[in-house]
């Protein structure tokens, strides 16, 4: 690189220390080498917050020379945590310390491996800076810790020594006996005192990664033909919830140390948990999660922890004794079902007779399924798929009421050198439904025959016993059939008068004020303020603020509407009185409805249901939150096809699952429904108002302002019960087109 292309640089880094310049030639060489332009411009930029902090040209030196390759190992967002840590500790008595922090540091981090860790070792230096810097007389600190300095030169061989939680355990015992003792303090954390060596020994507990890592790559090579990257958490940082290993696209993630249980060696525990996760990475396929229950995603776990791992047994039969002593051994019996939630201590105990033949149980279930397992893993109908049925079987054979109570049994029930089994799952609620339903159909195709999303199971209010039915009814969802879209322009013609009335009054439920949206990159015109304030900074030497811009946006309206069809087979009747189905009515109603909110730019999706018992409700989408009024979405209008029965609860609930990832001040679900709730395998009339009612209680609390527009003539005698003041009855049919629209204004304007 020429002198001339290296001097901008120079101009960039805000340093006057003629010291540098030797150097820097060099060192932005291997900048450019190792970092991406934006790396270089943070590189650039913490060493110019590191001049100025006032001590000196050595940590400047010391940050430019060591830190690209530090990023390059850890990854460039560390350019900026070095940067502002060694900014913080320059605002405290402590500024001494800098150059050994950032001297140690390119140990400390080849030895750590990942950020999450490197934040974790800044996280122990400043709790321990901040309980040994004292103030005098309560007022603001003043006297620097006298310990700091000597910890930091012996970093590099403590975190050679400890984990990480055992490196702030021994900094702990440190500052709890040796706070008040300046002398002693700094004997401690030189390794000068006894008890030092004898607090260092007793942290040193278990087998340390960072002694293994090479080992254990070698392992992994050796055995399953892998070579991931392998990245050590720190058991000691989160109270709230223990971590467990976890692998991504970045890499398998293991504890950091691992002590010795159950006679089995730190060494083997690793090999454990490698093994196992290497076992999922070879056989285990993602499978949607969206429709599955919490409960039935752990049992689906808990049988796919098993297949692979006997999968992996049939490689390496010496898996099976290693993994069966550290698997936890569940007690029959232990639970208590009439006050405790046993489904865990069920799925452990069948998790352990999957893998060892000598379990001793006799549940009856547990025996049963365990030779359903085997069957299927012995004539090769073994997938993740396949195994997901026997775990939905398993569940729905054992399940009983007490298995909703918060009171949950947990002993004996965490296999911890297991995984997370994140791998398992693929989401598609974040994303539009239909769109995500198709991806999926489309991506199925590819690789086998096209089946639809499996059913999502959702509860069931029955107000006999005053409690619900858990995992009751299973709505499964699809694309609704399209038919022709010029159909609906029709039908958009033929109520020309009623659209002409119609958008007068959206003119006047338009938000009509704008705001300001500034501080904006891009924008429609220049913020003066911000300008003058960015070009006062860029003239006195300080980074300006490049969001110069400012736009305009309407203000006013934030809203989500979901409309619910009942498409059951009562809608292909022709009422008393009218010319045309209920069906057809709903039609041109649907129609109007959809190009109204449409002007008004309000985001809204149309969907419809109907049932044929608990076990098939059927939930069609026909306008996604992200579609757009088009050709498609009249086409499943035109194509709208009614049968079976109204099981509403579940539909709505099934709505509301959607309804509640979007963002709006206000959220609403509009059903249009022509008679009661009800499907031919109840018999108690009441039972599905009930459960219908409730639903609206359900959706109320998440919410969510649910409304009824009911064609019934005799809706009187029960719809209040369900929606309360929340509904309409439209007697006479004919009118609904025109009223559906105007209703919508009503309730949203």
């Amino acid at each position: 690189m020429s002198e001339a292309e290296q001097n901008p640089y120079r101009e960039r880094l805000q340093c006057g220390f003629e010291q540098i310049d030797p150097v820097f030639d060099e060192c932005m060489a291997e900048a450019n080498a190792l970092l991406s332009q934006q790396g270089v411009e943070d590189y650039l930029e913490g060493a110019s917050l590191v001049c100025m902090i006032g001590r000196g040209v050595e940590p400047v030196l010391t940050y430019l020379e060591d830190m690209p390759a530090i990023a390059e190992h850890l990854g460039e967002p560390v350019l900026e945590l070095v940067s502002q840590s060694v900014w913080k500790m320059s605002r405290t008595p402590n500024g001494k310390a800098i150059p050994e922090f950032l001297h140690t540091l390119g140990a400390v981090s080849r030895r750590l491996g990942d950020i999450p860790a490197l934040k974790n070792y800044f996280d122990i230096v400043f709790d321990m800076m901040e309980a040994t810097t004292k103030s005098i007389h309560g007022k603001q600190a003043t006297i620097p810790s006298p310990g700091l300095p000597i910890l930091l030169k012996k970093i590099p061989y403590l975190i050679d020594q400890l984990s990480l939680g055992g490196l702030k355990n021994w900094i702990d015992y440190g500052i709890q006996y040796y706070n008040n003792h300046p002398e002693r303090q700094i004997d401690f954390f030189s390794l000068q005192s006894a008890d030092s060596h004898a607090i260092m020994q007793r942290e040193r507990h278990g087998t340390l990664f960072y002694d293994n890592e090479r080992k254990l790559n070698l392992y992994m090579q050796g055995l399953w033909q892998s070579d991931p990257q392998l990245v050590p958490y720190s058991l000691g940082f989160d109270e709230l919830r223990k971590p467990q290993p976890y692998f991504d696209q970045l890499g398998f993630r293991i504890p950091d140390v691992y002590d010795d249980i159950n006679n089995v060696t730190g060494i083997d525990r690793y090999r454990a948990t490698l093994a196992h996760m290497a076992a999922h990475q070879r056989w285990t396929k993602p499978i949607i999660a969206d429709n599955y229950s919490p409960f039935q995603r752990m049992a689906v776990e808990f049988i796919e922890d098993a297949r692979v791992e006997y999968l992996a047994i049939q490689q390496y039969p010496g898996l099976r004794q290693l993994f069966i002593k550290l698997h936890p051994r569940p007690v029959e019996g232990a639970c208590d079902p009439a006050t405790q939630s046993c489904l865990r201590h069920r799925l452990a105990m069948l998790s352990l007779a999957l893998l060892d033949p000598e379990h001793g149980y006799t549940d009856p279930d547990l025996l049963e399924f365990a030779e359903r397992f085997h069957s299927a893993m012995t004539a090769g109908e073994s997938s993740t798929k396949e195994i997901a049925g026997i775990a939905l079987s398993y569940v729905a054979r054992t399940r009983i009421q007490s298995d909703q109570l918060a009171n949950v049994f947990f002993d004996d029930t965490e296999i911890d050198y297991r995984d997370d089994n994140r791998h398992m799952w693929v989401f598609i609620e974040e994303g539009d439904e239909e769109e995500s339903f198709d991806d999926n159909r489309k991506n199925q195709a590819e690789e086998e025959e096209v089946q639809g999303l499996p059913p999502r199971h959702y509860p069931e209010w029955d107000y006999n016993s005053q409690s619900y039915r858990p995992d009751w009814v299973s709505v499964y969802e699809s694309l609704h059939p399209s038919g022709n879209a010029t159909d609906v322009d029709v039908l958009l013609e033929k109520h020309a008068a009623v659209l002409k009335r119609m958008k007068r009054i959206l003119e006047l439920l338009k938000p009509q004020n704008y705001v300001r949206v500034r501080y904006q990159e891009e924008g429609s015109e220049l913020d003066l303020d911000v300008a003058i304030r960015s070009l006062i900074d860029l003239k006195s030497g300080s980074q300006p603020d490049t969001r110069i811009n400012m736009s305009h946006k309407h203000d006013g309206r934030d809203i989500a509407v979901m409309l619910l069809l009942d498409l059951s087979q009562s809608t292909n009747e022709i009422p008393q009185g009218a010319t045309q189905t209920i069906l057809e009515l709903c039609q041109e109603s649907v129609s109007l409805l959809s190009w109204s909110i449409e002007q008004l730019g309000d985001k809204f999706a149309i969907a419809g249901f109907h049932s044929n018992t608990r076990h098939d409700v059927r939930y069609h989408h026909i306008k996604g939150f992200s579609e757009q009024w088009d050709d498609d979405v009249k086409g499943r209008i035109a194509g709208l096809k009614a049968s079976y029965s109204t099981r509403m609860g579940a539909a709505m609930r099934h709505a509301a699952h959607y309804l509640s990832a979007q963002k709006a001040d206000k959220k609403l679900l509009l059903i249009l429904t022509d008679g009661e709730p009800a499907d031919i395998d109840v018999d108690d009339e009441r039972l599905l108002i009930e459960d219908t009612h409730k639903a609206v209680q359900e959706l109320d609390q998440e919410g969510i302002f649910s409304y009824c527009i009911t064609l019934d003539p005799h809706a009187d005698e029960y719809v209040s019960d369900i929606f309360g003041k929340q509904h309409l009855v439209i007697d006479n049919i004919n009118n609904l087109p025109e009223k559906l629209p105007a209703l919508f204004a009503s309730l949203t304007k």
